[in-house]
């Protein structure tokens, strides 16, 4: 009889590693246990069903539990694993008839992140959400449905928060975002952050550097929120306040955490229990530039760590491969994209001797028909002329310059090497010098002169 490898948590870093085990060694027993009604979905995808855009929730579904049992893979919804005991291997699963006891010769946690909830007087309110599942988005859809506000309040400037106000005023809904940092998209850069601002300023109204003291619910469908400096009366509130990892499992097992606050693992995906491994939004990983833990909840980094970590437990070990951060975001007609450090200040904070510039270029060539605006920001370290990070916002060819940085961190590239890279030409994708090229370039300039 095979070993058994039983996984908790069913979306992308479990799905991910069920698969690749599979595939790498058909005698293994594989038991997935979700402790919700839905599992190997694109939680990616819920602001654009939101939005209309993908009509049915279950279109966001990659694969059902008949696809995998085909795989010989067994994945149980509805069943909650309460507990782990990692001496004597095996875990404790609630599901509809109780609990049951479930021995294991290899476990993976991949439990993901639940939504940030701030200690906010009226947060559950009638009429508040956050978005961060299935069962969320089925609600928010409900409310629009039964209710038809004609007006929201977003609470967080971040990817979620800038994905739904687009959504939501898509749907004819008057939007406000508040924002408790001075800039919305802090990641990206101060540059890049203030463009977004300003184009977002056609949408929707900003309240940055606010804090929401309450939320209250008013007569007619009305909820009044209360910030630091004035109040928004509206009539639904989605609160976009970011992710928080979901370790309890974890610690209450006595599985170590990092400096993040998430599950800490080695070069494998393993645990400080070598037959225990974590990936996904519920683990640290190493980063690229750095060489240090970080926590990044990415969906490519889970799949792809997901994979590493079924080919180990399959019999082939695979180191998880480190992250750079790369992510783009879809800001009505911007396209907005980061990879790497792109705050000088962390990059400090890192040791590094940041050096910075900021070019304005075009997606095409500036003669050609259509050619748009392309702002980058590029960072590198003065000392060993090595790229740090960039991140890039115009209205098109932004998602895929960003991965030609991405590449260039994974290399550890310098300026000179980034610059002097043949990157393809022809005047309705790019100028002869493409922007990537020009900021190197200008960046190669300053660091020159310093």
């Amino acid at each position: 009889m095979g070993k058994h490898f039983v996984i908790i948590g069913g979306d992308a870093a479990g799905m991910s590693a069920a698969s690749k085990a599979r595939r790498t060694n058909p005698d293994l027993i594989i038991d997935v246990f979700e402790k919700g009604d839905w599992a190997s979905y694109g939680a990616c995808g819920l602001p654009y069903y939101l939005k209309g855009d993908i009509k049915e929730l279950r279109d966001l579904i990659a694969k059902t539990p008949e696809e995998f049992m085909q795989q010989n893979i067994h994945l149980h919804l509805k069943h909650e694993v309460t507990r782990i005991h990692p001496e004597e291997k095996y875990v404790i699963i609630k599901n509809h008839s109780g609990k049951i006891k479930v021995s294991f010769d290899s476990l993976l946690i991949s439990t993901g992140a639940r939504a940030g909830r701030p200690n906010i007087e009226g947060i559950d309110s009638l009429g508040v959400f956050t978005l961060h599942d299935m069962d969320s988005a089925k609600e928010i859809q409900n409310y629009l449905k039964e209710y038809s506000p004609k007006s929201a309040v977003i609470l967080g400037g971040g990817y979620i928060g800038i994905e739904m106000l687009e959504a939501l005023f898509s749907r004819g809904i008057e939007m406000h975002l508040v924002e408790l940092l001075p800039h919305i998209l802090s990641p990206f850069g101060i540059d890049i952050s203030r463009q977004v601002e300003e184009y977002l300023k056609q949408y929707a109204d900003l309240h940055l550097e606010q804090s929401v003291r309450s939320i209250s619910r008013l007569d007619k469908g009305k909820l009044s929120v209360k910030l630091n400096n004035g109040t928004i009366v509206t009539e639904m509130v989605l609160v976009a306040a970011g992710i928080i990892p979901e370790v309890s499992l974890a610690e209450e097992a006595g599985i170590q955490c990092g400096s993040t606050r998430a599950i800490a693992t080695d070069e494998f995906g393993r645990t400080n229990f070598p037959f225990i491994y974590a990936a996904g939004d519920c683990a640290e990983v190493k980063n690229v530039v750095t060489g240090k833990p970080d926590y990044v909840p990415l969906a490519l980094a889970a799949n792809r760590h997901g994979r590493s970590i079924g080919r180990t437990v399959g019999g082939k070990p695979t180191l998880l491969a480190p992250v750079a951060g790369t992510a783009v975001l879809k800001v009505f007609q911007l396209e907005v994209a980061r990879t790497g450090i792109t705050d000088p200040e962390v990059a400090r904070k890192h040791k590094f001797n940041p050096v910075k510039v900021t070019v304005d270029s075009h997606s095409r060539a500036s003669y050609y028909p259509a050619s748009k605006p392309i702002k980058i920001s590029l960072l590198a370290d003065r000392g060993s002329s090595r790229i740090l990070g960039a991140s890039m916002v115009g209205e098109e060819g932004v998602s895929k310059r960003i991965d030609i940085i991405s590449a260039a961190l994974s290399g550890s590239y310098t300026v000179d090497q980034l610059e002097s890279l043949d990157l393809a030409y022809a005047p309705p994708f790019g100028p002869a010098w493409d922007p990537v090229l020009t900021a190197a370039r200008v960046l190669n300039q300053k660091l020159s002169f310093l």
